[in-house]
């Protein structure tokens, strides 16, 4: 789970980032408009999909005009279809101007991104194997994607550099071995999970007697990645990866491993179609 804290402090720095690329030194369109004038403006959608958003658009109203008052007809993870209202705002119509497409831009992202999770959720079924994103992510957008995911019924892998060891092939050379490196590991942040990327069933014994605690079975075949779960069964986790998609997933998970990592979920989305209509 990502702590709260953190959640919070990466949406205000979202928010803040878009709308200065947005702004810059002011809204020339807006500013046409009387300052006194009311509008409301309701936000629908185009299509069926999962909701993902509601604390990318209270911010963007909290930094640019705190009058504006939003009413939600949805939550985070929320099925939705199309034409459907998902929240409504009203206010002074210069600053709702401004804000239409920072927070349809949030809300088409990160829809997108929980409804890439949910399908590859759906097709694993009652399958007990945990579906992780990657750090394939959005520069900048990285805690705001991980959000969605878990919004779509995927987990969470690391959240960056910082919060559990990858050990690949480079950091293995690099550091004398798989014993050296998990060895270190173990003394510098004992923790923290440590999970290396094996390519044979050779490397899947040595992560195994080297203490590792999850290994990373890359681009391994049905039968490899069978024997595999056999070998591992009870002496350490297994995450499946490399070029897995929506074809292959329900596959994989029947093997029993215990995760599968998906780049897809966060590198190959397509935003949700929103639509925000004004009304006097």
């Amino acid at each position: 789970m990502i702590p709260e804290k953190l959640l919070l402090e990466s949406v205000q720095k979202n928010v803040t980032a878009a709308l200065e690329e947005d702004l810059g030194t002011g809204d020339v369109t807006a500013s046409l408009i009387e300052d006194n004038r009311l509008i409301t403006a309701n936000v629908i959608s185009r299509q069926t999909a999962l909701f993902c958003g509601k604390l990318w658009v209270q911010e963007t109203i909290r930094q640019i005009d705190k009058e504006i008052r939003l009413k939600w007809h949805v939550d985070d993870g929320d099925q939705i279809h199309a034409d459907q209202l998902l929240f409504s705002l009203s206010g002074p119509a210069q600053p709702l101007l401004t804000i239409e497409r920072t927070i349809l831009n949030f809300c088409q992202l990160l829809s997108g991104t929980a409804t890439k999770a949910h399908q590859y959720c759906q097709h694993i079924g009652q399958q007990k194997t945990q579906i992780l994103d990657t750090r394939k992510t959005l520069p900048g957008l990285r805690i705001a994607q991980k959000y969605a995911v878990q919004c779509g019924g995927c987990t969470n892998h690391r959240l960056g550099l910082f919060d559990a060891y990858l050990i690949k092939e480079n950091h293995i050379i690099a550091c004398g071995g798989v014993f050296s490196a998990v060895r270190t590991a173990q003394k510098q942040h004992p923790g923290l999970d440590i999970e290396i990327e094996v390519e044979s069933i050779e490397e899947l014994h040595e992560a195994i007697e080297a203490g590792a605690d999850i290994a990373m079975i890359d681009n391994f075949s049905s039968d490899m990645t069978n024997q595999a779960v056999k070998i591992a069964k009870g002496k350490i986790k297994l995450e499946a990866s490399g070029g897995i998609d929506l074809s292959s997933i329900a596959a994989i998970a029947e093997t029993g491993v215990d995760y599968i990592s998906v780049g897809a979920l966060t590198k190959e989305v397509t935003p949700i179609d929103l639509s925000m209509r004004f009304e006097d």
